[in-house]
């Protein structure tokens, strides 16, 4: 699953060319692109949305409709990421159905397992797994084809109501992280490369739970943008074992991990992420090199570069933990 550098690759990829963009047109090819998107009408008494989601053939016509309608003619801001979650914010002062033009949506992407959104000449080829097409008209740059692909179907575009940042109102002292965010992404946390992120508040919050430090740097209500890769490289570089609990991690070690965590965010973007196969790609269809400055993710077998015992692989949760025994002793 693309992670924080992966996601941070691409938004910075689209900036250029969506920023001051207008949308003129829109055709969703598969309306499974969609389930993270609630239309305005149609009788969706639950308001469902999520990577869960299964929609009928009637749901999923009135999702790509009301998408259809709403996103055509509307003026995009920068891109916006945090952790995994990007969106492009409407442009202040374009109206929306009708609206007074207030800026309190977004265009929300989620790329899920496989996601990729690739900026193509109008004339271009169809890519792969093409679910959801836009066209853009953009001051400098003229018009352009926005595609959105997805192999597996696990990600999702949507429109969705921008809500205040509920972390930035509660931290001590009061200061805004980011203004708005989209409803479906405010429970998630900053992540370790926001300049307002509290580290003190991340160290306590870690050291006062029982669970093992790796399922706590996964779980994105604490820290987002970590996923498998880059948690097990930043404890291998924090010389930590994924199951050691966050209450046994002493202040200093957890003040470690936070360095190793921005380390390997920040290395993996200076080499456009990390790809393994072609699910991932920036927004140009290139991969990513970071797979190649891995020390343990991937590695079970293969002498660790640091002491020389062979990376050890156990199961965790649905997917796989990568270690050194000798370097990452258990507390």
């Amino acid at each position: 699953m693309p992670e924080l550098p992966e996601v941070e690759v691409v938004r910075a990829g689209l900036a250029p060319a969506v920023t001051g963009a207008r949308i003129i047109g829109c055709e969703v090819l598969d309306p499974r692109a969609l389930k993270r998107h609630v239309p305005l009408t149609g009788g969706f008494s639950d308001g469902r949305s999520g990577h869960g989601v299964t929609l009928t053939a009637a749901e999923g016509a009135l999702r790509a409709a009301d998408f259809e309608r709403r996103v055509v003619g509307l003026t995009l801001a920068a891109p916006v990421r945090r952790g995994k979650f990007m969106w492009i914010p409407v442009a202040a002062g374009v109206a929306v159905d009708g609206g007074d033009g207030d800026a309190g949506l977004a265009l929300l992407a989620h790329l899920g397992m496989s996601g990729q959104m690739l900026l193509r000449d109008l004339d271009a080829g169809d890519d792969r797994h093409v679910r959801i097409r836009l066209w853009l008209e953009h001051p400098t740059h003229g018009e352009l084809r926005l595609d959105f692909a997805d192999q597996r179907l696990f990600g999702s575009l949507a429109l969705d109501d921008l809500v205040p940042d509920l972390f930035a109102a509660t931290s001590e002292p009061l200061v805004p992280s980011l203004p708005l965010v989209p409803g479906q992404a405010v429970h998630i946390a900053p992540d370790p490369l926001e300049p307002t992120f509290d580290d003190a508040a991340f160290v306590s919050r870690l050291r006062a739970r029982s669970r093992g430090v790796k399922q706590l740097i996964l779980d994105q209500s604490l820290v987002s943008g970590v996923g498998n890769i880059y948690a097990d490289e930043a404890l291998w570089r924090a010389r930590l074992h994924p199951e050691t609990a966050g209450s046994s991690v002493s202040v200093r070690k957890a003040r470690e991990l936070l360095v190793a965590l921005r380390d390997v965010f920040e290395k993996a973007l200076a080499e456009g992420g990390t790809s393994f196969d072609e699910q991932y790609v920036n927004v140009n269809g290139q991969a990513g090199h970071f797979q190649r400055e891995l020390h343990v993710y991937g590695l079970e077998g293969n002498p660790c570069s640091r002491c020389g015992n062979a990376i050890t692989r156990k199961k965790f949760m649905n997917r796989s933990s990568h270690f050194c025994l000798v370097c990452q002793q258990k507390r």
